[in-house]
């Protein structure tokens, strides 16, 4: 192992992953430094096991709702496949594909925790409590992702509880479940263990979902009610304890008690960015802003991307904003982008879609996919918009399901006539998200859209019906 390289990146998860490949592919040096799993929280204890848990009770519920395969289903979710499944795409907690995968990159991987102790110099924790130096010729990469952020509850750090982490990774599924937190994980574990068998009771501290549009997030609501899972809205627990028989007591306003076998944490995740140095550097992280190439404002040589970055934490935006910072790290060390400029929106090396075209799906049944603006956001932003909203009932959801309900919805600049928003829910909407991030990404004027002829009988017709509401 060399002690010198191009490029280090501290988190070897997608994020850092995709930051490394794309500064050797630039033609520099790169080293991944991980104290962990190669892969990351998105492989092992987020959106892969999470999907894994979700997709057998989606697919018994979709064969249920069409008449003839109705009848050849016969039985319940067989548990201990639909674990054994989830093992697999985690390959069993085993980051040994992952790990060949980056010396076929040409990255060296550096198992270790790292710390930084000078401007491009990293010192590596290895497991044997040796330490070295790292030191980078043009740039080092914060890659470490976000850890969750645990509310201060009375009596909630004297209980057993789980995060995400050991709801994804558990061999076991409780009779009952209290999840403490309405956002998009703790819905979506709601509603897998739902229907895994267990009791489940979500408390929000507000409303469910409620960073997406009403309409979307009542229809997960009527789902998650028919899987048998209680949601108190605008509710935050007072007290944690543990009863005489081991289980967890919730104490709500009022004095109502909750308790079930299993608590679930899941009140949303911090950038992990405690025990980097930071402040040596003149950094808080709590405060932490990066540029649109993802440079750490004050700082030339450091960057930062995915979860700890401030920005959506999401693994796809995270990737994205890591090929984006790859390649300006190796533009620069070329010349080609000064060491002091930022780059032009929608440039090669400006992360624009972080701010007009993030595209995120709620696998819950029914899903939401929802990119772009919110009407409040585009208000906010000085565009004049108009929201354009039909039931999803095309000829397709019909024939997808017998009970098939679903909704969509444009938001349009009317200035310019092109798409800023959109919003899908319903049983397996999420493909049709992407087709909405292209038109808002290359700003495609409806008048043009309106030749975007969808196939019949598709689930996609809803873009027809969407434009023929707005007037086209």
């Amino acid at each position: 192992m060399d002690s010198e390289y191009d490029v280090i990146v501290i988190g070897a998860g997608a994020a850092g992953e995709n930051a490394a490949d794309r500064a050797v592919k630039g033609g520099l040096t790169a080293a991944l430094v991980e104290g962990d799993l190669v892969g990351g929280s998105c492989s092992y204890w987020a959106c892969e096991p999470s999907k894994a848990l979700l997709r057998p009770g989606a697919a018994l519920r979709a064969a249920r709702s069409v008449a003839g395969s109705r009848e050849a289903v016969t039985g319940t979710l067989d548990i201990p496949q639909v674990l054994a499944r989830r093992d697999a795409a985690v390959n069993s907690w085993d980051d040994t594909s992952q790990a060949e995968w980056v010396s076929g990159a040409g990255i060296e991987l550096v198992r270790g925790r790292a710390r930084l102790s000078g401007a491009r110099r990293v010192v590596v924790s290895d497991n044997r409590g040796d330490h070295f130096t790292l030191t980078a010729r043009h740039a080092v990469v914060l890659a470490t992702g976000s850890a969750p952020a645990v509310p201060r509850i009375p009596g909630l750090h004297d209980v057993p509880f789980w995060t995400t982490k050991e709801a994804t990774s558990t061999h076991e599924v409780p009779e009952s479940l209290i999840v403490l937190g309405g956002g998009v994980a703790g819905t979506e574990l709601a509603q897998a263990f739902g229907r895994l068998g267990a009791r489940v009771t979500i408390v929000a501290r507000g409303p469910l979902l409620s960073a997406f549009p009403v309409d979307a997030r009542g229809l997960v609501a009527e789902g998650l009610a028919a899987d048998g899972v209680e949601v108190i809205e605008n509710t935050s627990a007072e007290l944690v304890e543990n009863t005489d028989d081991g289980a967890v007591r919730v104490t709500l306003p009022g004095g109502r008690a909750l308790e079930a076998a299993r608590l679930l944490v899941a009140t949303g995740r911090r950038p992990a960015l405690d025990g980097l140095g930071l402040p040596a550097f003149g950094v808080e992280p709590v405060s932490m802003r990066v540029d649109e190439t993802g440079r750490v404002q004050g700082l030339s040589w450091l960057y930062a991307v995915g979860d700890c970055s401030g920005g959506p934490k999401l693994t796809h935006q995270g990737k994205y904003q890591a090929r984006i910072t790859g390649d300006a790290i190796a533009a620069r060390a070329r010349g080609e982008l000064a060491r002091t400029e930022t780059a032009q929106p929608w440039s090669p090396w400006a992360r624009t879609a972080d701010r007009l075209a993030v595209p995120q799906v709620v696998f819950t049944d029914p899903e939401i996919g929802m990119v772009g603006l919110s009407e409040e956001e585009a208000w906010e932003a000085g565009l004049r918009v108009r929201p354009i909203a039909v039931p999803l009932n095309v000829a397709a959801a019909s024939l997808h399901a017998e009970d098939y309900s679903g909704w969509a919805q444009l938001l349009i600049d009317e200035d310019l006539r092109t798409v800023v928003g959109a919003c899908f829910a319903g049983p397996d909407v999420a493909e049709l998200l992407h087709a909405a991030t292209v038109a808002i990404v290359g700003e495609v004027p409806l008048d043009r859209l309106w030749h975007a002829v969808p196939a019949f009988p598709t689930l996609s017709e809803v873009w027809l019906r969407l434009l023929e509401a707005y007037g086209v």
